[in-house]
């Protein structure tokens, strides 16, 4: 067989794969949903940031300084604090009745203007993690900042030799809105182009129509490979869609590198993740099977990809593993293009690698999806 002819049939069998998607009513407006309101409200429901957090003070010097830390305790981070008697504290944090309670000895401001070391205690609910760790750096800046005002409003020399100055890049202000919503997008395209590709294989054993490519001059390759480019060329325009009008547009998130690039890499990324749900959909008989299946690989995949949590935290064996891993590749390919503006010259190692597992992928999945054929003759 020519690969003219190869490709001719490769491309009507995926216009076959799209019309078949398109009559899916179900599973299209899943699609439309995934890439629209899902990604809007993860990024603006989901913070990382504090806010509105319920806060107390135990006020046990009452001088001008520590009125100073009341007032700087502002919304919307946190509530207006309420000042509580030291011996209710216990009470009000073992009911989870505040966050925060930030206690304020005697002398305070006495012992700051003689120059001595005050210790303020910052008591903290800490079952919320994400708040507690970040609520926690909120307060100690701001009663430090509070003390350093109160001091040079008093004409005294601050005992702190050395000022530390904290520049955050990429997203100056660490707004949790511009994580999540690229990372929303990056799990939505791992997410259906494993459930896509699967589904359509499953849906072929399902309807019997398995039996009729049998009896066509098509080989498994052509097969395989229509519902890789089908499947996949919905998710990248989806996906091309969600980014520039639901993040850049409605979120209002700034797109720092190259969208033809990140769009290149999705492509790339595609042909490694669609082969891996034609290599899992050739294991399962049935679509639940398929559905127990792809779901722990996803959230595999997902959890271990180095968005949720930073890879250098994890233990050395797993990282070494996870080299193995297309959506490791893929998630430090985006972060590094969308947010850092990084160019080809940057991330071709991690193209270069996601097309090599692919390819790994590709042949596995090709083993398999031809004993499958096999046995439904």
């Amino acid at each position: 067989m020519t690969v003219g002819r190869w490709l001719s049939n490769v491309f009507r069998l995926g216009l076959k794969e799209l019309a078949s998607l398109a009559s899916d009513k179900v599973l299209f407006a899943f699609i439309v949903y995934s890439f629209s309101f899902s990604i809007y409200s993860e990024a603006t429901g989901i913070k990382t940031e504090v806010a509105n957090a319920p806060i107390a003070i135990v006020d046990s010097d009452r001088s001008a300084l520590s009125g100073r830390i009341y007032d700087g305790l502002l919304e919307p981070f946190f509530r207006r604090p309420v000042i509580i008697d030291r011996s209710d504290v216990d009470q009000a944090m073992d009911v989870g009745t505040y966050a925060f309670v930030l206690d304020i000895p005697p002398r305070l401001e006495a012992d700051v203007l003689r120059g001595r070391n005050p210790t303020l205690q910052l008591n903290i609910d800490a079952t919320a993690m994400t708040q507690a760790a970040v609520g926690g750096g909120y307060i100690a800046s701001i009663v430090q900042q509070e003390i350093g005002n109160f001091l040079q409003s008093r004409a005294v020399d601050s005992q702190l030799p050395v000022t530390v100055v904290t520049r955050a890049f990429f997203n100056p202000n660490l707004e949790s809105v511009w994580f999540h919503a690229i990372d929303s997008i990056l799990e939505n395209v791992t997410m259906l182009s494993i459930l896509l590709v699967g589904a359509a294989v499953i849906r072929e054993r399902e309807r019997g129509t398995i039996e009729h490519l049998l009896v066509m001059p098509v080989r498994a390759s052509e097969i395989a490979a229509a519902k890789i480019w089908a499947n996949g060329i919905v998710i990248m325009v989806a996906a091309a869609l969600s980014l520039l009008l639901v993040v850049e547009q409605i979120l209002k998130v700034p797109i720092a590198g190259s969208v033809p690039l990140f769009l290149a890499g999705i492509a790339i990324y595609l042909f490694a993740i669609t082969s891996l749900g034609i290599l899992l959909a050739t294991i399962a008989t049935t679509m639940p099977q398929f559905g127990l299946l792809s779901i722990p690989v996803f959230l595999t995949l997902n959890m271990l990809s180095g968005g949720p949590s930073p890879l250098e935290s994890m233990p050395a064996p797993l990282q070494a593993a996870l080299q193995f891993s297309p959506a490791m590749h893929f998630v430090k390919f985006a972060q590094s293009v969308l947010s850092r503006g990084s160019g080809i010259d940057v991330v071709w190692p991690q193209l270069a690698i996601l097309g090599v597992l692919g390819a790994v992928f590709l042949a596995a999945a090709l083993a398999r999806f031809r004993s499958m054929l096999a046995r439904s003759q």
